[in-house]
């Protein structure tokens, strides 16, 4: 709480270009929006935290997020978390997921990334920076039901209430009430609600095509990458593009009118500054519409900048 920076990111607000929906919420456009990283950071972290569920455990098949008077729920159907007592730490592992610190099972550097978590923070982060922080479980595979509640920035806590539950689907359900007072907020504004709202959109693009995705009781139609470059470009009678389409990773390039533009994601994660997966995908697109012009003109002048920043790409 007193280096937030160094865990959640800047608690003061920031104006930049972001990508929202418009108004009747048919297409992404760029506008200025004010917001708090910190605030962003900590929706992430549960967002991405059911994201993750989606890749793990093939059972989820549903993602809500509704947001409603500064409280934030996210829930996600599966297998559940298990609710039984962590051998070790002699507390409940549902418990330990969302409230003990530096406890992860996501540190084994011989495995494959394929999630979003990591350092053992996670969703405790945004713990730490709500006013109340609720967490339901139902555990198929026990057949039990798990709810605890923390408060004051997971400073207090209830004592976890673990009851038999007949169930043959389960769930993780987490509302929180981010402490707005540390983001000097006295509510949350219709600009950083925009961005939350466009994250869950880019979680139906980055989600298997079995998971339905709900934002405010609406289910988005967006569960294939094409359609949800579509937001962005228009139709393909609007907009020429190209796609290469994989099981692990999507792209798509189309012609840029306002300088070179890219939007992309690793594992759930919204990276808005690109990164080295997009560079080696536009390095790569660049070289090659470089030397398709050499063909044409051996004598050309044209220079790999001149090229990219006529360039939209999407990477997911």
């Amino acid at each position: 709480l007193t280096r937030p920076d160094s865990y959640v990111g800047s608690l003061e607000e920031e104006t930049n270009k972001q990508w929202v929906l418009n108004d009747d919420k048919t297409k992404m456009i760029q506008k200025d929006i004010t917001h708090i990283p910190a605030l962003n950071k900590i929706f992430d972290e549960i967002l991405v935290n059911a994201i993750d569920q989606s890749s793990i455990d093939k059972t989820v098949d549903m993602i809500k997020v509704n947001i409603d008077n500064d409280e934030i729920t996210v829930i996600n159907s599966g297998k559940g978390i298990p609710i039984t007592m962590h051998e070790t730490e002699n507390i409940y592992i549902p418990e330990m997921i969302f409230g003990e610190l530096l406890t992860s099972s996501n540190y084994d550097d011989t495995e494959k990334r394929t999630v979003g978590g990591r350092n053992g923070y996670g969703a405790k982060l945004a713990n730490i920076f709500s006013e109340e922080f609720n967490l339901e479980v139902h555990d198929v595979d026990n057949q039990k039901k798990f709810t605890m509640t923390w408060n004051e920035n997971m400073s207090k806590k209830t004592k976890a209430k673990v009851t038999k539950k007949t169930c043959t689907s389960g769930c993780v359900r987490i509302t929180f009430k981010p402490d707005l007072e540390k983001f000097k907020l006295t509510k949350l504004s219709s600009d950083i609600i925009s961005l939350f709202e466009r994250r869950v959109y880019d979680a139906c693009a980055t989600t298997p095509e079995r998971v339905s995705v709900y934002y405010n009781g609406k289910k988005l139609g967006f569960k294939n990458f094409e359609k949800y470059v579509d937001l962005y470009i228009g139709l393909k009678k609007d907009t020429m593009r190209v796609y290469d389409l994989h099981p692990r990773w999507s792209v798509c390039v189309c012609h840029s009118n306002d300088g070179y533009k890219c939007v992309s994601f690793v594992n759930g994660i919204s990276t808005s500054s690109g990164g080295t997966h997009v560079e080696h995908v536009t390095k790569n697109l660049v070289n090659k519409i470089i030397d398709k012009a050499l063909q044409k003109n051996s004598s050309s002048q044209i220079k790999a900048s001149f090229v990219k920043e006529h360039m939209f790409v999407f990477v997911a």
